[in-house]
């Protein structure tokens, strides 16, 4: 019923409006990570420019040169990450703000082994809000999973984690594994946030935020680390996609332990029984 996968998160805090620095500083984390044979290594939000799309929305005369520093998906950033991918031998997850014409979006972007990219995610729900003169900070408009070689997955990014229908519609489109990459809350709050999200759909997630990593699998914490540019490693249970066949399997297994598990509770009723009579 379900599919062990060892996950590794980075809390990577990158520069704002250094994408040179931070993608060598990524690119030697994601080596780093790569050591323990992980299958899906997640960073942060906005790891490529720093997510500068505050000090943009404080200094308008910046918005060119978020134009700039924003990258295409076929730029030669996300390219080489693609060739970083495949000689790792492992799916890479990040942030960064993706350049569609004269637009800017923030976007998470999931590569697998092979160096082909699976998907990408817009993000919805900004927490500074979206204007229709914001051409530096569009807010994305579709909620996809999408398929990868450990199942299929959703992207979730930062503020979206904080609504219970993005990541719900995620699930019903197939989702069984969520990815946060995040720059955002690193309060108690945010934490049962996440944990909310993972035990409301029955799927692992795992969070990349900066300043903490955040893995949950069955619905409970398995990895957690404070701090900047930390990795954390741990091994979570993708459930199978439902079907007629699953369920029978799940059946049977709960059925194998019925019978000794209901003995165990008769004998103790029975004990109960006979101290009363007594």
């Amino acid at each position: 019923m379900y599919n062990s996968v060892k996950v590794a998160t980075i809390s990577l805090k990158p520069a704002q409006w250094d994408k040179a620095s931070n993608a060598d500083k990524m690119e030697a984390f994601f080596v780093k990570a790569a050591e323990t044979k992980p299958q899906v290594i997640l960073t942060t939000e906005g790891v490529l420019e720093g997510y500068v799309v505050m000090d943009v929305i404080y200094n308008p005369e910046k918005a060119e040169a978020m134009l700039e520093i924003a990258e295409s998906i076929d730029g030669p950033y996300v390219r080489r990450f693609q060739r970083l991918a495949k000689s790792l031998k492992t799916c890479l997850c990040f942030g960064f703000a993706e350049r569609i014409g004269n637009d800017v979006y923030n976007c998470g972007v999931f590569i697998d082994g092979d160096g082909e990219i699976c998907g990408k995610y817009h993000k919805t729900q900004l927490a500074e809000g979206s204007h229709p003169s914001w051409n530096f900070n569009r807010i994305g408009s579709t909620l996809r999973a999408f398929d990868t070689p450990v199942g299929r997955a959703g992207i979730v990014i930062c503020n979206d984690r904080w609504n219970p229908l993005i990541t719900r519609t995620l699930v019903l489109d197939g989702a069984s594994l969520i990815l946060i990459p995040s720059y955002g809350s690193k309060r108690k709050d945010q934490n049962r946030n996440v944990l909310a999200r993972a035990r409301e759909n029955g799927v692992p997630i795992a969070e990349a935020n900066v300043g903490m990593n955040l893995i949950i699998s069955k619905g409970e914490i398995v990895a957690y680390k404070w701090g900047n540019d930390q990795i954390t490693t741990a091994v979570i249970d993708i459930p199978e996609p439902p079907s007629r066949e699953v369920a029978r399997s799940s059946e049977r297994e709960y059925l194998d332990r019925q019978g000794p598990e209901m003995e165990k509770r008769y004998k103790r009723t029975q004990e109960r029984v006979s101290k009363k009579e007594k």
